[in-house]
């Protein structure tokens, strides 16, 4: 019995032991790690700016055109200030936004010396029309500089030229703009110019044909509807095509040259026509067939659509509202200071 009640007090001074060694073990340890980190710390920062992990080897794509050089020289010297542990992309992107034509740029690195850099470039899809010049712009609207050819794009009017490497502000021109951007692959260049007319946002493709957009709400879509339009036989002939409503597309003729006309009935000169194959040469080949040669090899005489005789286009581009008077066929046709002139 007193043996149990003087182990006691030792059970207790050993625990007491115990518990302030092991506190004191984790006070040097915080002491350690205090000490440690400053100098891993300091050691780390020193490794990924040392000539160690310094980049060397630089390989760039994606720049083309007639700045490509200069981008890509731009992007290597920028490189080289550089490691590999410590990419620096807001750098890069420093570097060459003097250059409107890069939109974009994507980096990786390989240890220990190596850098990719991937240039995303923007595309030229419309001429913006100021006056009489044109400023090549993307569909976002930022003007590519004089360097970018302008003179086979389509057009759009505007009051305003942005300087290089500025955004075209007008709603209604970054509404066309969009939807030539949407146009697939090859079909853009078809495309003559972009307005607005009482039926929405139009484009005239080189052809005469006219098509409806409405807005640029589904441009996808829409292209591939006209597609569809295009590749069956009976839209032959067409002086316009409606997309405003992809699923229901419709083709416009001139009076009596329709197949509702052909067929003796008492057609209104527009049909819904079942969409074909919507591709790209679907598109092609219909836009072929279309105004005004496919008439001519047709026969049917037709040379351009009189939608609304008499009715007012205002320009995207016109911040006054004013409109031009046309009547007719005309509407594909007259230049100046409507739209895509």
């Amino acid at each position: 019995m007193l043996e149990g009640v003087a182990a006691r007090p030792r059970a207790a001074a050993a625990s007491i032991g115990a518990a302030l060694g092991a506190r004191r073990r984790l006070r040097i340890g915080l002491v350690c790690a205090l000490v440690a980190l400053p100098l891993l710390g300091g050691g780390w920062m020193w490794l990924r700016h040392s000539s160690f992990v310094a980049v060397e080897h630089v390989r760039i794509s994606g720049a083309r055109g007639a700045s490509a050089g200069a981008i890509d020289q731009a992007l290597a010297e920028a490189a080289r200030r550089q490691s590999t542990l410590d990419a620096q992309p807001a750098a890069l992107r420093a570097a060459v936004a003097r250059f409107p034509e890069v939109a974009a740029i994507h980096v990786s690195t390989s240890f220990p010396h190596a850098m990719r850099i991937a240039v995303v470039e923007r595309t030229a899809v419309a001429a913006l029309l100021v006056g009489g010049s044109r400023i090549a712009v993307g569909t976002d609207g930022v003007a590519l500089g004089p360097s970018a050819p302008a003179a086979s794009l389509p057009t759009v009017a505007d009051d305003v030229a942005p300087a290089s490497g500025d955004r075209a502000r007008n709603p209604l021109v970054l509404e066309a703009l969009a939807v030539l951007g949407a146009a697939p692959a090859g079909i853009g260049k078809l495309a003559s110019r972009a307005y607005f007319s009482p039926r929405g946002l139009t484009v005239a493709m080189r052809n005469g044909l006219l098509v409806y957009f409405g807005d640029a709400t589904r441009p996808h879509a829409k292209w591939l509807a006209l597609a569809g339009v295009l590749a069956d036989p009976s839209s032959a002939g067409a002086v316009y095509v409606d997309v405003r409503s992809p699923e229901r597309a419709a083709a416009g003729f001139a009076p009596g040259t329709g197949p509702h006309e052909a067929e003796g009935s008492e057609g209104a000169g527009e049909t819904q026509i079942g969409r074909g194959e919507t591709t790209v040469s679907a598109l092609a080949a219909g836009l072929a067939a279309a105004t005004p040669e496919g008439r001519a090899h047709s026969g049917a005489g037709a040379t351009e659509e009189a939608p609304e005789e008499g009715s007012k286009e205002t320009a995207p581009g016109s911040s006054t509202g004013a409109t031009n008077e046309e009547a007719g066929g005309e509407e594909a046709g007259r230049e100046g200071t409507q739209p895509g002139g």
